[in-house]
C-alpha cells in the first residue's frame, strides 16, 4: 500500500454521490450530513425542477420558505409570481417549460438559475446541522455553470464539484465570483475554428450593488486518471482544492475508454489498465482525494484510505435511500431486482447525447427497454444536453444528438450521431416524478442511472430487508471491518 504523510484537514469520510437530475436533492444532502457525511446536491436542471415543483404547489412551502431569504427579496419574488401555482397545476395540464440555455441568456433565465440554486443550497444547509454541504456540475454543461454557481455561493455552499469534462475554469469562475464580479466563462463551441466564445455573467448587474459578502466554496474536481488530475494541478489557475477520482464502475456518465472504443460481447465498453489511475501518482500531488466507483463497502472505504484517500465517494448506496429524489415506485422495484439478485446495470456505449458512456439500471417501462425508446416521439424542449456550434457566418445555434434527426442534420450533425440516442433531460425528470406530460397524453418514460458496483447495497439490503436510510449508509461504511 502508499505510505503517505499527507495532511489531512477535517475533510469527510464519506462524501455523498451528486447524482442524476434531482436524485441528490436538499433532502438526501441535508441526512447525509447530519450522519457525518458530506451530502452533495445536484446542480444538473435545478431551474426546471425548482420551476416544476413550484408549478405543482410547493408541497410543505419549503421553496417559498427558501426564497424569502434570497438577499434581494424582489428577485426571489419574481421567480415566484412567474412558476408558483396556488394549490398546483390542474389535472392533465403540461409543466411550463423554462427558457432554454443560450450563450445570450435573459435577465429572468439567469435571475431563475440563480433563485433556484440557492434555494436548494439553502434548504441543505439548513438542515444539515452545521455539516458541509456540495453541489456538483456536469462540466459539459457549460452555459449553466456561472448562475449556478452563484446561486449555490450565496446560500453558502461548502465545496463545488465538477466533473463530465476537464474542469479547468472552475478556479477562477469561483474566484471572481466570490468578490461578485462580473465574469466572461470560456465556452466550447463546435466548428467554431480559432473563433473564441464566451457566456457573460454580471452579479450586480443582475441583482443590484448591495450584495452580501460570500465565501469562496472549495473546488473538487472529478477525474479518471492521474494524468487529468497531474495537468489541473501543475497550474495555479486550475489548481482545485482537491480531487474525486472516479472508475469506470460509477454511475452517471463515464469517461471514455482510453484508445480506441472497444465494446464486449454484451455491446459495453471494455476499459482495461490504462483506465486505472495510478494512486501513488495521486499522492504525490499534495492535495486531496476521494475514490469513487467500487467502493461502497467497510473494507473499501479503509482500503482507500490505505491508498492515501480521505475516504471515498458513494451513490448507489444513497440513491436507494428513502431520503433520495429516486420515485418511490422505481426505488421499490430497484430493490425488489437487488432482493431477487436480477439488477442489472449497464454501461450503454451511446445513450448519453454527451458522447460518453452512461450506465443504465435495466428495468421495464423505462427508456432502458428498446421498445420504449422506440415508442418515444423526439423532443428536445429541456436541451440541458445541447451542444453550441458555429453555423456559416459565425452566429451560433444549438444541437443534439437526442434531437428529432432532420433537425439535428440540419444543423450540421451527422445521422450516426443520432444512433440509440436516449433523451436524458426529460428522461431523468421523469425518474424524480417530475416527467413532463405530451399531448398525446403520455408522460415522458424515465430512465434510471446507478453503478455497476451491487455489493454493498446488496449486504445493506441484507441489514435493512425493508429499505434503508441515508445514516445507514454512512454508519455501515464508516463500520470498522
Amino acid at each position: 500500500m502508499i505510505d503517505t504523510d499527507l495532511e489531512r484537514p477535517p475533510y469527510p469520510l464519506v462524501v455523498q454521490g451528486g447524482m442524476g437530475i434531482g436524485v441528490s436533492g436538499w433532502q438526501l444532502a441535508s441526512a447525509v450530513g447530519r450522519a457525518g457525511g458530506m451530502g452533495v446536491v445536484s446542480g444538473v436542471a435545478l431551474d426546471s425542477i425548482i420551476a416544476r415543483r413550484l408549478q405543482d404547489g410547493d408541497d410543505g412551502g419549503h421553496l417559498r420558505w427558501a426564497f424569502e431569504h434570497f438577499p434581494v427579496p424582489h428577485v426571489a419574488a419574481s421567480v415566484l409570481d412567474r412558476y408558483f401555482i396556488p394549490g398546483g397545476r390542474r389535472p392533465g395540464a403540461p409543466y411550463r417549460n423554462v427558457p432554454r440555455l443560450t450563450l445570450n441568456p435573459s435577465p429572468d433565465r439567469e435571475r431563475l438559475s440563480v433563485v433556484a440554486t440557492f434555494a436548494e443550497i439553502y434548504l441543505a444547509k439548513s438542515a444539515s446541522a452545521g455539516a458541509p454541504v456540495g453541489i456538483n456540475f456536469l462540466e459539459k454543461i457549460q452555459l449553466s455553470t456561472p448562475t449556478g454557481a452563484y446561486g449555490a455561493m450565496l446560500a453558502g455552499v461548502d465545496a463545488v464539484l465538477v466533473g463530465a469534462g476537464i474542469p479547468a475554469r472552475l478556479p477562477a469562475l469561483l474566484d471572481a465570483l466570490s468578490r461578485h464580479e462580473p465574469v466572461q466563462f470560456p465556452i466550447d463551441v463546435a466548428d467554431a475554428g480559432s473563433a473564441r466564445h464566451a457566456l457573460g455573467f454580471d452579479p450586480g448587474a443582475l441583482l443590484g450593488p448591495r450584495l452580501p459578502e460570500i465565501r469562496r466554496p472549495r473546488f473538487y474536481a472529478i477525474v479518471s486518471s492521474h494524468t487529468l488530475a497531474a495537468y489541473l494541478a501543475h497550474h495555479e489557475q486550475t489548481r482545485p482544492d482537491g480531487f474525486v477520482v472516479e472508475g469506470a464502475t460509477a454511475g452517471g456518465h463515464n469517461a471514455p475508454p482510453r484508445g480506441n472504443l472497444n465494446l464486449d460481447s454484451n455491446g459495453e465498453p471494455i476499459y482495461g489498465p490504462r483506465d486505472v489511475p495510478d494512486l501513488s501518482q495521486l499522492v504525490t500531488l499534495g492535495l486531496p482525494f476521494w475514490l469513487a466507483g467500487g467502493y461502497s463497502r467497510p473494507e473499501r472505504v479503509a482500503l482507500a484510505r490505505e491508498y492515501g484517500a480521505c475516504g471515498v465517494q458513494v451513490g448507489t448506496l444513497f440513491a436507494l435511500a428513502e431520503e433520495s429524489g429516486l420515485a418511490v415506485p422505481l426505488r421499490r422495484q430497484l430493490l425488489a431486482k437487488l432482493r431477487s439478485g436480477k439488477l442489472e446495470v449497464r454501461t450503454e456505449p451511446l445513450a448519453s447525447p454527451t458522447g460518453y458512456p452512461f450506465k443504465v439500471a435495466q428495468l421495464a417501462g423505462t427508456l432502458s427497454e428498446k421498445c420504449v425508446a422506440a415508442e418515444r416521439r423526439r423532443v428536445c424542449d429541456l436541451s440541458y444536453l445541447r451542444i453550441p456550434y458555429s453555423e456559416p457566418g459565425g452566429a451560433v445555434g444549438y444541437r443534439c444528438p437526442g434531437e428529432p434527426v432532420a433537425a439535428y442534420v440540419r444543423k450540421g450533425g451527422k445521422r450516426s450521431e443520432t444512433t440509440d440516442r436516449v433523451c436524458l433531460c426529460n428522461g431523468l425528470m421523469a425518474t424524480i416524478g417530475l416527467g413532463q406530460k405530451r399531448p398525446n397524453g403520455r408522460i415522458e418514460a424515465p430512465v434510471v442511472t446507478l453503478g455497476a458496483d451491487t455489493d454493498g447495497a446488496r449486504e445493506m439490503l441484507e441489514r435493512h430487508p425493508e429499505g434503508w436510510k441515508a445514516g445507514d449508509v454512512v454508519a455501515y461504511l464508516t463500520t470498522p471491518g
